[in-house]
């Protein structure tokens, strides 16, 4: 069976579930990086501008601000521009503006907000070391400023700080980081949850690519088998028997439609993801039709015992082990008669199929794709398959499929 495309499709996104819209994703976070975020940096300026001059009318001790002031206030903002390409060079730079604007004697104020924003930048982009050595070697120069160089900087007459105050900073200065981490261990958490998505649908994907696979194998080679025998037989007895050549291609004409039918059906879960089919699927109810189907190609077929009511799973899977070990006794044996046995005790459904043989090629057992996808349906339920030759010649397969799953499972 030829590989299928992958089904695309899926419901609409969950807004924020798994972080906000961009966020993880390889081709929005390129193009995240190549803009430059001019709007929040124009914002932080302008604030951190206005804010300073509020903040020196308030600190009439402090050196009033002049154009050194804003200059060095400019030089703490705008590298915020490249924070998202250059994260490192952004945490270090804003950091050492923001000391050489204390160092100086200017007011306290809104510039440090800069700082906050680089390190962030640094923390969420992975830099985690280069943003803490930054806000470290800030705290440090301003701690040597304040306790000890405070003597020969302006402003004039300053006094030194206590270890207290040093520490309130110290403080506020882990409580940014803090917060920088917090967001960079929820950026990982929605990555690896989009991760485990993504490879949550591409199994999903695959199990549906087996599923359609096996359905058409199935269908497919019971439905041609019984039609090339048909074939042969209509072609032997066209000049003898033309009433017996009509019966064959009779035949192969209904059993051909059903075919089309089943594989329309099949792939119509393809061109309408998440439809219901139109027709129910196949299941042991329809046993004396496949009955008549090998009797068709030939082959007798006995029943022994009562089909149980099934779950649609396992209803389906069933018929579909009945349908391809059929198939094999048409296409692999040479004996004309098969045996289907239903057992059905304790929640469990035995299900054997026997033929008497004897093999009629090397891959009468069933060597090709029928009995691997019999295998797999089986699987899938919690059962299992054994097939192999008799004693006394002859070919068994035996399915063991719990009969008591719900309808999810």
């Amino acid at each position: 069976m030829a590989r299928m495309d992958e089904q695309q499709g899926g419901g609409p996104p969950h807004r924020w579930r798994y972080g906000p819209p961009g966020w993880n994703r390889p081709d929005r976070a390129e193009a995240h990086r190549s803009r430059l975020p001019w709007r929040s940096t124009v914002l932080i300026t302008a604030f951190v501008l206005a804010g300073s001059n509020v903040a020196a009318h308030a600190q009439p001790d402090r050196v009033p601000l002049d154009g050194y002031a804003r200059l060095l206030l400019l030089a703490a903002s705008a590298p915020l521009l490249w924070r998202h390409r250059h994260p490192v060079a952004v945490a270090y730079g804003t950091a050492a503006a923001a000391l050489a604007y204390l160092a100086l004697g200017y007011p306290y104020g809104p510039v440090l907000l800069t700082v906050a924003v680089g390190c962030f930048g640094a923390v969420v982009a992975g830099h985690r070391r280069a943003a803490w050595t930054a806000v470290a070697l800030l705290w440090a120069g301003h701690a040597l400023v304040v306790l000890w160089l405070y003597r020969w900087l302006p402003p004039a007459g300053d006094r030194g700080a206590g270890i207290g105050q040093e520490t309130v900073v110290a403080t506020w200065v882990l409580a940014v980081v803090a917060l920088a981490e917090l967001a960079r261990v929820r950026r990982e958490q929605w990555a690896r949850e989009r991760a485990d998505r993504a490879e949550a649908a591409r199994r999903r994907a695959d199990e549906e690519r087996l599923r359609i696979a096996r359905e058409l194998h199935d269908v497919l080679a019971h439905s041609i088998s019984v039609i090339n025998v048909q074939a042969s037989t209509g072609l032997a007895l066209l000049d003898g028997d033309p009433e017996q050549a009509r019966a064959a291609l009779t035949t192969i004409k209904a059993t051909s439609k059903e075919a089309l039918g089943e594989v329309r059906q099949i792939l119509g879960t393809l061109r309408a993801p998440g439809a219901a089919p139109r027709a129910p699927a196949p299941g042991l109810d329809r046993l004396p039709e496949l009955v008549g189907q090998a009797a068709a190609a030939g082959l007798t077929v006995e029943t022994e015992g009562d089909p149980p009511r099934l779950p649609p799973g396992a209803d389906l899977a069933a018929f579909r082990i009945v349908q391809e070990a059929l198939t094999n006794v048409v296409r692999h044996s040479g004996s004309r008669h098969a045996r289907v046995c239903f057992s059905h005790a304790d929640g469990v459904l035995r299900l054997r199929i026997d033929d008497d043989g004897p093999a009629t090629g090397a891959d009468a057992g069933g060597g090709g794709n029928g009995l691997a996808g019999m295998r797999e349906r089986a699987a899938a339920l919690g059962g299992t398959i054994e097939a192999g030759t008799r004693p006394d010649g002859g070919f068994r397969v035996l399915a063991v499929l719990p009969s008591h799953l719900g309808e999810d499972e």
